[in-house]
């Protein structure tokens, strides 16, 4: 797509000059230097908040804008900002587009709901500016593919916010495995326990006068408000997201894609339940995934084997001579029979994270991809979004790694991607 049409339809569906605002005189200008790393954060919920924390005790970064959809979210952010640094000049904004414009800034930070994901992370990166955004690293496979395609076209740097990847822990767990000591794994077992919330069978209520719900759907189909759709809980529905399951397969799988690299998934399997109450992200899912010379099983009840009952959250690799089983803080190897928390033997071989925030920081100022970068997020996401589709249409799929398509299922291929609502049709 042409600099010049691109350019056009961000304008003619923006349609901000009416509303008082200067109309945007360059998606691709470039922010004047600096000693600090000027950060905007948009979306300021739970995580939102920690985003604005973390980075606001970086000495390397100024915030210097925030944004959200609901007032009543930004003027509470705005206000713990003041208190964190007294002296912010953050500005505040409900719509993103104008934030992306401002020349001044260097990089933002997304933690929308996931339906938001790609669309922002995607102009940032026209915008010229890099990205540190949260999971589940989209809301479909195609948006996944649009992400990589514009950050690698524009040149921009993007780091996916499963922070649990820059612990040392999961560092150390991708020593053992890679060094051979449990051999060639030949399978893993992951799982998260919870399930979506009884929201009951509430009706439609008028729009509070603090919340651009429009806005907050976005490219989602547009229904009437209902407060349980809305901010935290709308991770329980699939037009925004797709449940535990979405919200926690980056956070342990992550550990075996870093780890063995997966390649050549063949097919998937998904067995669920809908939970009770107006949600439907599943209140449980189990997924068989058969890669070549892998299989990967995702239950939301530990699997049967040791050491797994006691972690809400797990991975158990089983390997031609070992196991070993790792949570975010802990593992256990066992090989022979003995069970020990480490071996002290295999070098560390892999440099620590400095933080997820500042690996990110020290990546834009470097111009070098930070360790949970975009290429590799969307790999390690893909599945995820396959394994929900399978939930989705109650069947096993067959699937062609090379093409990333289903294998002959033509209704399963047209739920690798929406259509946005037109009107918020932006990329």
């Amino acid at each position: 797509m042409s600099h010049n049409f691109s350019r056009r339809k961000f304008i003619k569906t923006v349609g901000i000059g009416a509303a008082g605002f200067a109309i945007l005189p360059s998606l691709y200008s470039k922010a004047a230097p600096s000693d600090k790393l000027r950060i905007a954060h948009i979306g300021l919920g739970g995580m939102g908040n920690n985003h604005m924390k973390w980075f606001a005790n970086i000495p390397e970064v100024d915030i210097v804008a925030l944004c959200d959809v609901d007032e009543l979210h930004l003027g509470s952010t705005l206000k713990t900002l003041q208190e964190l640094q007294p002296g912010t000049k953050a500005q505040t904004y409900g719509d993103f587009r104008h934030i992306l414009d401002r020349k001044d800034i260097d990089a933002i930070t997304c933690a929308t709901p996931d339906h938001w994901h790609a669309t922002i992370a995607s102009l940032a990166f026209q915008a010229g500016k890099d990205v540190y955004g949260e999971k589940p690293l989209s809301y479909d496979v195609k948006e996944g593919n649009t992400m990589l395609k514009n950050a690698t076209k524009y040149n921009r740097i993007f780091q996916l916010g499963n922070q649990i990847h820059a612990g040392d822990n999961f560092h150390r767990v991708v020593e053992i495995i890679r060094s051979g000591a449990i051999g060639k794994v030949h399978t893993v077992r992951l799982w998260k326990t919870g399930a979506p919330p009884d929201l009951g069978s509430p009706s439609p209520e008028p729009v509070p006068s603090t919340l651009n719900w429009d806005m907050w759907l976005g490219p989602a189909p547009y229904v009437d408000y209902i407060p349980a759709k809305c901010h935290f809980t709308y991770r329980y529905f699939l037009d925004y997201s797709g449940g535990v399951f979405a919200d926690f397969w980056c956070h342990i799988a992550d550990i075996v894609f870093w780890s063995i690299q997966p390649k050549g998934l063949k097919s998937i399997s998904s067995k669920g339940e809908a939970p009770t109450g107006i949600a439907d992200a599943p209140k449980w899912i189990n997924v068989d995934y058969e890669f070549d010379g892998l299989k990967i099983h995702w239950t939301t009840e530990p699997p049967d084997v040791p050491g797994a009952a006691k972690r809400g959250i797990g991975a158990f690799f089983e390997g031609d001579k070992g196991t070993l089983i790792c949570d975010y803080g802990s593992m256990e190897i066992t090989i022979n029979g003995e069970t020990v928390t480490d071996i002290p033997e295999i070098p560390k071989s892999i440099p620590r994270s400095p933080g997820h925030q500042q690996n990110f920081v020290d990546a834009v100022k470097s111009r070098s991809q930070p360790e949970s970068n975009l290429a590799y997020a969307r790999e390690m996401t893909l599945p995820m979004h396959l394994g929900l589709i399978s939930y989705r249409l109650g069947r096993p799929l067959q699937w062609n790694a090379d093409k990333e398509k289903f294998v002959g299922d033509r209704e399963a291929n047209g739920l690798l991607s929406r259509k946005p609502r037109k009107k918020w049709d932006l990329l």
